[in-house]
């Protein structure tokens, strides 16, 4: 364990083993605010989010209902921390219905201001504060008029999350705690709110050239958490139109920039049924849906281009897609993601995805539950991915809910498409650095009609190729080294070459809180080399 926990440390910033100790032994304290006037704009983006609050007592979040019938549910300890991060939210201010339920939201804002005291509970850690001001911002902002008291709590929020700004993490929780400070400040008048602004400004300006990457993908490599943080930029571009602020127009064009490419990014990694991919820490339904967010672009006057190549690779965020006639594939040639903040990050290096027309046929897990379990720890091992696992170890060395020491980086090593074909190579050295001491090659040639993975080993070794199949799919095996996947007019074969191939139970996890019972393969190997044939078979079943 002390060697797992040095390799996890010996990657992360100074400032953040730094702020980590300082608010461990200081904690935020509110100073006496004024209630402030607000300026007279009215936010006009979209509000998407689903329905989360059913009346003065009840709400769902994550799949799971509860109850907040007494001050204490604001912090029920029998709901995991997720769900009460999803309570202080208050997305429902956003959803798409809200404002017919205007009443019912003036009763829980105004119990949540007077059962959650400064500084206490969950509500006041700096991302749910975050998340919760903006809410509260652009919901105030379409009435006629606010009690004070809604813009006094508002500064007293944006004084605590000031006080404790995220750079023990960084990535998108700073992100976050930024773009709450700038709609606070863009939305109050007076000399706190103009403060925040600024300082809202400032940490974006340098977090959006940090986290950004040169192709458009967010650094963390989670297709959902590029769909977040997206979406936020697209949100603060509608800000700084919105509210007149000659600050936040001068980074308007800046903003636009990044954004465009990043939709560029995120069209490459959604699958044709309309969603994304997961790779790392990834699921439906906690982000805003990939053509909502295109849309939303496009009102914003925003231009980006739909790419219609047949091979698209992402190099710096090290993903590419095939698309071909009747089926697309992304390949996964990434790192885990930041060195310092890998927490959103999977053992899913080399792994891939494949869906034929608009149905999903060879899919990563997903994942269903953050925290610390046995289960978490599961959904972001690489026997969870479609890809190989090597005595029985991960790619990367995962651990604890949000934790990676010793972690795999890839090189890829071709890819190009000729004469109908797609190759691409790939490999990484995440084995080399644990026990058992190999690198891994993966070769995967996409042809009209089927698609050839050859896996390398630097030398034979015990390994076993997990491949994950949908589980709207039937499966069966028909020999020792075949098994046929058909239904909904798909029919394929999986083909080992001298390998045993079994079928195994698993489960899959498009949402969190959902798991579904799927089948996966697996076909182990100890030569050190496996090649496996995905084969297409044209006609309906």
């Amino acid at each position: 364990m002390a060697l797992k926990v040095f390799h996890t440390l010996k990657y992360l910033k100074f400032q953040q083993i730094y702020y980590r100790v300082f608010y461990r032994l200081t904690k935020p304290k509110v100073t006496q605010v004024t209630s402030s006037s607000r300026k007279k704009w009215i936010w006009g983006g979209l509000d998407l989010n689903p329905q989360s609050i059913f009346s003065k007592t009840t709400v769902e979040f994550l799949n799971q209902s509860g109850d907040i019938s007494t001050p204490l549910d604001w912090n029920c300890p029998s709901k995991t921390k997720l769900w009460l991060y999803n309570l202080h939210y208050f997305d429902d201010l956003s959803a798409h219905d809200s404002r017919e339920r205007y009443d019912l939201h003036r009763v829980v804002i105004e119990r949540w201001i007077d059962e959650n005291p400064p500084c206490l509970g969950n509500g006041w850690e700096p991302y749910p504060i975050s998340l919760r001001l903006v809410n509260w911002v652009k919901w105030c902002s379409k009435q006629k008029s606010i009690p004070s008291k809604y813009s006094r709590s508002m500064l007293e929020q944006a004084e605590a999350l000031s006080k404790q700004l995220e750079y023990h993490i960084l990535g998108n929780h700073l992100f976050a705690n930024a773009k709450a400070l700038t709609f606070v400040g863009a939305y109050l008048d007076g000399i706190q709110a103009e403060r925040y602004l600024r300082l809202g400004v400032d940490i974006l300006e340098k977090e959006i050239s940090e986290q950004f990457l040169e192709d458009g993908a967010h650094f963390e490599l989670s297709p959902m958490y590029h769909e977040i943080l997206l979406w936020d930029l697209l949100e603060l571009i509608d800000l700084a139109n919105t509210s007149g602020s000659d600050l936040l127009r001068n980074y308007l064009d800046r903003w636009k920039a990044v954004a465009e490419k990043a939709l560029s990014w995120l069209q490459s990694m959604v699958h044709p049924d309309g969603e994304i991919s997961f790779f790392n820490d990834a699921a439906i339904g906690i982000a805003k849906k990939p053509q909502d967010i295109f849309s939303y672009a496009q009102k914003l006057g925003l231009l980006f281009e739909i790419d219609c190549k047949k091979l698209i690779t992402n190099l710096a965020s090290g993903y590419s897609r095939v698309a071909l006639d009747d089926y697309s594939l992304i390949f996964d040639h990434a790192n885990v993601g930041p060195d310092y903040l890998p927490g959103h990050a999977h053992a899913d290096t080399l792994s891939f995805e494949l869906s034929i027309g608009t149905q999903r046929v060879f899919v990563n897990s997903g994942t269903s539950l953050y925290g610390v379990s046995e289960e978490r720890l599961r959904q972001r091992e690489t026997s969870a991915h479609n890809t190989i696992v090597v005595e029985g170890i991960s790619s990367s060395q995962v651990w604890s809910g949000f934790r990676v020491a010793k972690r795999a980086y890839s090189k890829l090593k071709m890819a190009k498409f000729d004469d109908g074909c797609a190759l691409l190579v790939a490999s990484h050295d995440g084995y080399l650095k644990q026990h058992p001491k190999v690198t891994h090659t993966r070769k995967v040639e996409c042809l009209s009609n089927r698609v050839k993975i050859q896996d390398e080993l630097s030398h034979a070794k015990a390994a076993c190729f997990h491949l994950h199949i949908h589980p709207e799919l039937d499966v069966v095996q028909n020999s020792d080294y075949e098994c046929e996947i058909f239904k909904h007019g798909i029919r394929l074969c999986v083909l080992a070459s001298k390998s045993i191939l079994q079928l195994k139970d698993s489960t899959w996890h498009p949402e969190f809180g959902k798991s579904v019972a799927n089948k996966k393969v697996e076909i182990s190997f100890d030569n050190g080399s496996l090649q496996t044939e995905i084969r297409m078979i044209k006609g309906l079943v």
